[in-house]
């Protein structure tokens, strides 16, 4: 092979050496994000910059702990991120790992409002129980584990049918993802706080539960008065209307959706020719 050739061959190589460890990074990065290893990450980071600052300021203490921090940090890592990084190995071996991320611009949170509110003002006529969460930058595919996996379209019919009591599914609670039926007959963390009213049940606790440790939304009708209620960032709105419900959910809904879609645009700057 002549001299040329072969230079020409290994400058080749390694941009195509290059774009393969961007584009790993990249499937990387939607893995975990919109999990809670987003904050971890963050921490991580958080641990770097310090250690950088203390080393230039000449904080030896600091930057010896952080040193210590970072040396001994590798194994946690595994630790920490082992859901997600679990997830990262069942989608290479689904062959999902290099496909095509979910395009937040099919999203329809309008038909998602609709439905739930068609379907909570159902049961709260009719005193049925539901507990409904939807997912939002926080992903909740361990909790979807927990229950039976749908991956339904959307729609009142189903939410009331799920709920109906004395059914396989009643009990638990509905996941929806990207404005699907993920999964239902989940469950969900119970809230440990002190302040909770005592005459709040189970379907209240978990809802609060999971509003603490992610940003869903999560809907609740109580069997016993029929009163429809709402978390979110660990607060619960008691006792809401239909019309409260939907402006609460619209807001949460689209705000949500247009952060996706700037984060979509950001990623994708280049134009839709180009992908």
């Amino acid at each position: 092979m002549p001299f040329a050739d072969f230079e020409l061959w290994k400058y080749l190589a390694s941009i195509v050496d290059i774009a393969l460890v961007w584009y790993v990074i990249y499937k990387l990065i939607n893995v975990i994000r919109g999990t809670k290893a987003v904050q971890l990450l963050k921490g991580i980071l958080v641990i770097l910059l310090v250690r950088v600052v203390s080393e230039f300021l000449g904080f030896q203490t600091l930057s010896w702990m952080m040193e210590q921090a970072i040396t001994y940090g590798f194994l946690a890592i595994i630790i920490i991120f082992q859901p997600e990084l679990r997830r990262a190995l069942e989608q290479l071996g689904r062959g999902k790992f290099f496909s095509r991320s979910s395009n937040p611009d099919e999203e329809n949170p309008e038909k998602t409002v609709e439905a739930i509110i068609k379907a909570t003002d159902y049961m709260a006529k009719r005193r049925i129980g539901a507990l409904i969460s939807i997912e939002r930058e926080t992903g909740m595919g361990d909790y979807i584990e927990t229950g039976i996996q749908l991956n339904s379209n959307i729609s009142s019919e189903l939410l009331i049918n799920i709920f109906i009591p004395n059914t396989p599914l009643h009990d638990g609670a509905v996941i929806i993802q990207r404005n699907n039926v993920a999964a239902a007959a989940c469950y969900l963390p119970l809230s440990e706080s002190p302040f909770i009213s005592k005459e709040l049940g189970t379907r209240h606790r978990a809802a609060l539960g999971i509003s603490e440790v992610t940003d869903s939304v999560t809907i609740i009708v109580s069997e016993e008065t029929g009163h429809i209620s709402l978390t979110k960032n660990g607060e619960l709105h008691r006792a809401i209307k239909s019309e409260q419900l939907k402006e609460l959910l619209t807001s949460e809904l689209f705000t949500n959706l247009k952060t996706k879609q700037a984060s979509s645009a950001r990623w994708n700057w280049r134009g839709k020719n180009n992908g």
